[in-house]
Order: structure tokens, then sequence, then C-alpha cells
């Protein structure tokens, strides 16, 4: 077991290495883990998911048969997102143009062992992230009054998750699980903002520090534009590692009806830390850079309360329903920027984001059509997290309506492919103005995300 756990974690951790992130439809958070739970709505909580049930419930790990199981895969993840100017009717859509963005592939990958009613496993998992790329010539890109910058405007957020999982059947009813979850997070990012912006931010009291006279002194500010981005697959701007953690259990009601809840506490991550370049945006003087260290403090993932139940009304059929809250309010209220000049002076910078809690409802079937073959369906229904008056450009994480379909073919008793297609129906979402954008803008965000995994049992 500890030899196979050796040669799965490291390849795990090269996938993700290696890829791009996923745009997350839950926020930041993906809409399920592995093929299964995605293809029935993200449905995890109370049935068997195989090795991926470790990142919503680890007590499902019980439910596989005994021995060993492995599991790889990758999401596919194609976004369709546009902002227009409702000032002056024009569009930008986020596309792809550098390293840096989509289509974005998200790694899976996880090892489970059952041995009498113990069952351990160990993994490594996108957790969520986002993608933009909107270039350096739309209206994105002009300071107030219109000024040309030629700067970009983009985002790129991978949250990774290895998580050590544990669960214990105590009884023929009851199984108990929990993970301590190893977690990395990095950040690129390219955000003009105007001289409105900037005036709102100060007279918000969210804008301290010495720059701030610096940039008060300029003949004509226009805007300040940030740039944290590494414009290559394997690195970002600004990164950090930390831990999370999970505890769940499973309830069998019946032999064909399983309850099951878990929670998932919030993250522990460190500030995220690299360097940049903060550029005043000037009228008369034209563009003046200063590069520094930049920090990302206290950037967290929420905790989340997660209710699940399963029902097998037939040998054939399996149908399942989970409610989830996610506690975004305590975690994402707003984005704290520390900037320190290499040259002197510092600035520190509150944006706000005044996320809500968010609840969802996720609901799945499956039909075991043959040895074989097995179908599902499912859809997943969410609150909105997102502010209107808050809503950034680079972080339209707004999709919360999904449906999705997909299937398992038996190559034999041992390996099974797992696929699943998931559509995340258009939202758009309007922004009036300052502090968060200068001109009015609405976002519209669909996309269409792809799932296949290869399970082993040995």
């Amino acid at each position: 077991m500890i030899r196979r756990m050796m040669v799965l974690l490291p390849l795990g951790i090269a996938v993700a290495a290696a890829s791009h992130p996923a745009c997350a439809t839950d926020v930041f958070r993906l809409e399920g883990f592995g093929a299964i739970s995605r293809s029935m709505g993200g449905t995890a909580v109370a049935h068997d998911v195989g090795p991926a049930g470790m990142m919503t419930n680890p007590a499902t790990l019980s439910l596989m048969p005994e021995g060993e199981q492995a599991m790889l895969g990758l999401d596919l993840v194609t976004t369709d997102i546009d902002v227009r100017n409702r000032a002056t009717g024009e569009r930008v859509s986020s596309e792809t143009q550098s390293n840096n963005r989509g289509p974005y592939v998200a790694p899976e990958a996880a090892y489970a062992r059952r041995f009498g009613p113990w069952t351990f496993g160990v993994g490594a998992f996108a957790q969520g992230g986002l993608g933009t790329e909107y270039g350096n010539d739309s209206f994105l890109s002009r300071a107030t009054g219109g000024l040309a910058t030629g700067l970009e405007n983009s985002s790129r957020l991978l949250v990774l998750n290895i998580p050590f999982a544990a669960s214990f059947q105590a009884s023929d009813k009851v199984t108990i699980g929990g993970s301590i979850d190893a977690m990395w997070e990095g950040l690129n990012l390219d955000l003009l903002l105007g001289a409105d912006q900037v005036g709102s931010l100060i007279g918000a009291g969210r804008v301290s520090g010495s720059l701030v006279g610096a940039l008060g002194g300029l003949p004509d500010l226009r805007g300040a534009h940030f740039s944290l981005t590494k414009d290559r697959m394997l690195a970002s701007g600004v990164d950090s590692w930390g831990f999370g953690g999970k505890v769940g259990t499973i309830y069998r009601v019946a032999p064909e009806t399983t309850l099951g809840a878990s929670y998932t506490f919030r993250s522990r991550m460190n500030d995220m830390e690299g360097r940049a370049t903060l550029t005043a945006i000037d009228g008369a003087a034209g563009q003046i850079a200063f590069d520094g260290k930049i920090r990302i403090k206290d950037f967290q993932m929420p905790a989340h309360l997660d209710l699940g139940v399963s029902h097998r009304p037939t040998p054939q059929w399996t149908v399942a329903a989970d409610v989830s809250r996610v506690f975004w309010k305590s975690v994402m209220k707003d984005i704290k920027v520390s900037f320190v000049a290499d040259a002197g002076g510092n600035i520190n910078i509150l944006l706000p984001q005044n996320y809500e809690d968010q609840t969802i409802l996720s609901l799945g079937a499956a039909y075991e059509v043959n040895d074989q073959w097995t179908v599902r369906g499912g859809l997943r229904l969410a609150s909105q997290a997102l502010s209107r008056s808050t809503l950034f450009a680079v972080i339209p994480a707004i999709p919360s309506r999904h449906l999705s379909a997909g299937f398992t073919y038996s190559f034999s008793k041992r390996s099974k492919l797992d696929f699943a297609y998931s559509h995340a129906f258009e939202e758009t979402m309007d922004n009036a103005g300052p502090p968060n954008t200068s001109d009015p803008i609405k976002v519209s965000h669909a996309q269409d995300n792809a799932t296949v995994n290869l399970r082993y049992s040995f």
C-alpha cells in the first residue's frame, strides 16, 4: 500500500503542476470531484463515488469493495465569458492569448485501500480556480479619460488539494471518516484601476501607505495597474502553502438507503507572496513603474457543511440528493493587497468583495444498464454568492445552474472508464461603477466541463 501511495501521489502532483487551472463553477470551487460525482450533479455525500469521495465525505471510502483502487483523470473546461461596456456598447471576450489561459485542464489522482473496517486514501485534486484573458487593447485597458494604456487585464487562480484520508466502519450502520489536506494556491493577476476607482477606494479608507502621497502628487493621475503574472505554464505570480481538513459520517438507515454528512474546515493558508509591478498612469508624465514585493493576505477557501441521502429503489437505480451550505461570507469580505516598492514606499489596498454564503442543491441518478454500462444524470442549483456592486471583470465567478450527464464503461471487473459532461448555463451580472469598475459593465459567463477518469482495482 505505502509503495503504491508513494508512486501515485507524486504523479498526481506532477499532473497538477503541468496543468492550467479550471474556471470553477461554485465561485472558486469545482462542482464535484471525479466523473461519477460530476455526472450526478456533484452529489457525493452519501454514495460511493470512488476514491474521489475523499474530497467531499471521506467516510464514503468505506463504501468501496475490499482491496485497493487507484484513479487518474482530468477535467477539461471551456468558458464563454463576455464583458460589455454599458455606456459605449463595446464588448470584450476572454480568449486564449497566453500560456495562462483556457481551455483549462485540471488534474484528479487518488489511491485508496480498504481492509477490514479501515480504509485509507491519498490524492491530488484541483479544488478549483478561475481564469480570464481580456488582452491589452479593450476598454478594460483604458484609464480614466479614455487614455489607452496597452496594459493587460487577466487572472489565473489555481487551488490544489492533497488529502490524506481515512474512514472506519464502526458498525453495520455507522461509518466515520476524516482527512488532513495539504493545500497550495497560486495567483496570476493583471488589473487596471482607473483614477475614479482609486479615488473611491481612498475615500472609503481602503488605501493606505506612503505611496498614496506619491500617486496623489502626479500632475494628471489617470489610474494604477498591478501586474503579478508569470506568463508561463508552470508558474504563478504569487503563491502559498497551507492546510485544511474534513470530517464526515454515513449512516445506513436500511440496506437501500444511506444518509451522509460532512464538514470541510476553513483553510489555513499562508499569505500569497511574490514579485509585482505597480504602474502609475499619468496623462502628462506617462507610465511610471514601481517594481517590488507583493502579498495577498489571508486568501482562504471557505468552510462548508454538506448533507446527503442516497437510495436504491431497484437493484439497477440509484438516486441521490445533497444540500450544501458554503460559508463564503467569512473569507471573501475583501481582497487584501500589500505592496512594498524596491525603491522605497508601500501601499495597502482593500478591494471589496462582500460575498454571501451560498446554498447548493444537487440531484443525481444512476442506472446500471448491464455489467458493462452505467449511465448517469444530474442537476445542480446554487444561490448567488457574488455581489453586483463589487463584481470584477477579471473575477466573473457567477455561474450557478448546471446540468450533467455521464457514464461508466467497465473493461473488466478491475478496470473502468468514467466520463462526465456538465454545462453551466449562462449567468449575467451588472456592476454600475466604482470601486471595482470604472465604466458600467455587464458580465456574462457560461461554460462546458468534461471529466474523464480511469479506475483500476487491485
